[in-house]
């Protein structure tokens, strides 16, 4: 069959995909013989394609006769692997990529969008898989497990604040690259198993300026992102760092990746510190944390964690399995819960020492 390239704001849907088309990934984003349709040009879109392989008109003719099924054949981006292995996949990357930024080297923006982007295809879509991510992690790893998911939970919270696809997309990458600036700190404070010491702490704190001097000469990343993730360790009163800067100096998308940050660390497992459930750290940044964070940004985020439907199996952390009867809009992390075991129903707004450690998903 006679293939051709084509630059991609010239094709036609219908054109066949020639030759499977990857974008630095295991597995093609796009497999051979794909009749393109419209989801296929976001795709390229997304992945900053310019050209592709098709077959010219004449040689479709023949492969549809030869091949009738490949009227069917249609492979969208989030569905070809799952989403644990597209994230697996992204970890391997991404300890590359840090070392290549120990090294002196620079970000492949290109590498890194084909890291996150087909998660955040994914998530997007369905945000259970949030639930799921510290499952994925493990303490030796953590960083880069915390690079990843911190894009991810921004991306959430910036969709149910109203942002458009590109800002959203945008922000994912600020987030995943937030911590980037860690590679330029020495492995021995990075890795080491117990507390910092102040003075270690205080090399720690200079990674936002380190990220952001990686990012500074990336084109393709805003500068309100790329200020975002300076800013990112920020509190509003003036309890952060690098500056110390306060409410009205603090850009929002520094709020989201700096609460998508702190909710990843809390929930996961580290060499040094346990992970705690998703619902009490929710409950521990709302009052605890109060006037360290935009109060709009952290009720976007209680409102993915909380929103559960009814039905929804879950665990308390007596290690019982229940399934959520009713969400109590006054405490919302606390919902009315019925023991699968016993059939007892437990209001968790009352019974203060129980709360709900994990959500069981059907991705677990």
């Amino acid at each position: 069959m006679e293939a051709i390239n084509m630059k991609v704001e010239e094709l036609r849907l219908g054109k066949v995909i020639a030759e499977d088309i990857f974008a630095n990934t295991q597995y093609p984003i796009i497999y051979k013989d794909t009749k393109i349709k419209p989801e296929h040009l976001r795709v390229f879109e997304l992945f900053n394609l310019n050209t592709v392989s098709v077959y010219n008109d004449a040689s479709i003719e023949n492969l549809i006769e030869d091949n009738p099924e490949i009227q069917a054949k249609s492979v969208p981006l989030p569905k070809y692997i799952s989403f644990e292995k597209h994230y697996n996949d992204a970890i391997v990357q991404l300890k590359k990529e840090f070392i290549n930024w120990e090294a002196g080297g620079k970000i492949d923006i290109t590498k890194v969008r084909g890291m996150i982007i087909p998660l955040i295809e994914i998530i997007l879509e369905d945000r259970s898989y949030i639930f799921d991510l510290n499952s994925y992690s493990n303490p030796k790893d953590y960083l880069y497990h915390h690079c990843i998911a911190t894009g991810l939970i921004a991306s959430i919270m910036a969709k149910k604040l109203g942002f458009e696809r590109g800002i959203i997309i945008q922000l994912a990458i600020a987030g995943m690259l937030a911590d980037s600036g860690m590679a330029r700190i020495s492995p021995r404070i990075r890795d080491k198993k117990s507390a910092l010491l102040k003075e270690e702490f205080d090399e720690v704190k200079k990674h936002p300026y380190h990220s952001y001097m990686l990012v500074k000469n990336v084109p393709a990343i805003k500068e309100v992102m790329k200020e975002a993730i300076y800013q990112h360790h920020e509190r509003l009163d003036g309890s952060g760092y690098p500056k110390g800067e306060r409410i009205g100096s603090i850009s929002n998308f520094a709020q989201i990746i700096a609460v998508a940050d702190v909710f990843h660390a809390m929930t996961s497992e580290r060499l040094y510190r346990t992970k705690q459930s998703p619902f009490k750290v929710i409950e521990m940044i709302k009052e605890e944390e109060f006037g360290k964070f935009d109060i709009k940004v952290v009720q976007a985020l209680m409102d993915i964690v909380v929103d559960l439907p009814i039905g929804t199996k879950i665990e308390i952390s007596n290690f019982e399995l229940g399934e959520v009867m009713f969400i109590n809009k006054y405490s919302p992390t606390r919902p009315l819960v019925k023991l699968i075991k016993s059939g007892e129903i437990i209001d968790l707004s009352s019974k203060r020492s129980f709360y709900i450690s994990r959500v069981i998903t059907k991705n677990n």
